[in-house]
């Protein structure tokens, strides 16, 4: 978990050594891009597409595919091989969410356009994929099955930067994402949760 931070807190001083330029304020009504996504589960990746209706107001779509783990797992490495392993972990799940969203700028009349906060919020429905834990990740991989359900995510975050065409934004979310039948994940335990916090790093261009 902390090498995944490390890669997070690495983004982010990348954008806090990208120049202030004179500002660029012309309207880009379409966006695309790809967001990294760390989370208490691992690591996980995305991509996006955005439509500005109004220098406040965008609708987007968004797709990822990130890990879930139980909170309750626990791993330890193995002294002799040095692999990482999580004794009563029976399967592995992977959460694929197609979501339809909206995005509100916050405070455009009061702070410099370098810095643009906003609210965010999607739903739509879920993939989860899962297959067995018993040998490495690959070869487990093409023995799973997908589960399906719907979910959503409440969030926060900001660009960064003066060029509009340029996008490099920070977004903090909470995911809601339910099954209510549960899943194996250990062999005395079904996951019922696969949401929780998240922080998306994101790059895009815009035109």
């Amino acid at each position: 978990m902390i090498k995944h931070f490390k890669i997070l807190l690495l983004g982010v001083a990348i954008l806090a050594a990208i120049p202030i330029k004179a500002q660029d304020s012309t309207l880009r009504k379409h966006a695309m891009g790809i967001d990294i996504l760390v989370s208490t589960g691992g690591l996980g990746f995305g991509t996006f597409y955005r439509h500005e209706y109004s220098n406040n107001l965008s609708g987007f779509i968004d797709f990822s595919i990130s890990e879930a783990s139980d909170e309750n797992e626990v791993n330890y490495i193995d002294y002799y091989t040095g692999q990482t392993y999580t004794p009563g972990k029976t399967n592995r799940f992977l959460v694929l969410p197609l979501f339809i969203g909206a995005q509100y700028r916050l405070f455009e009349d009061d702070i410099v356009d370098n810095f643009r906060p906003y609210i965010n919020a999607a739903a739509g429905p879920t993939m989860i994929y899962m297959f067995p834990y018993q040998n490495d990740f690959f070869t487990d991989l093409g023995s799973g099955r997908p589960k399906y359900t719907v979910g959503g995510y409440v969030g926060f975050g900001a660009y960064f930067g003066s060029e509009r065409s340029t996008l490099l934004g920070l977004n903090v979310r909470y995911y809601i994402i339910p099954y209510r039948s549960g899943l194996q994940s250990m062999w005395n335990k079904q996951m019922k949760d696969f949401g929780g916090f998240f922080i998306s790093l994101s790059f895009g261009s815009a035109w």
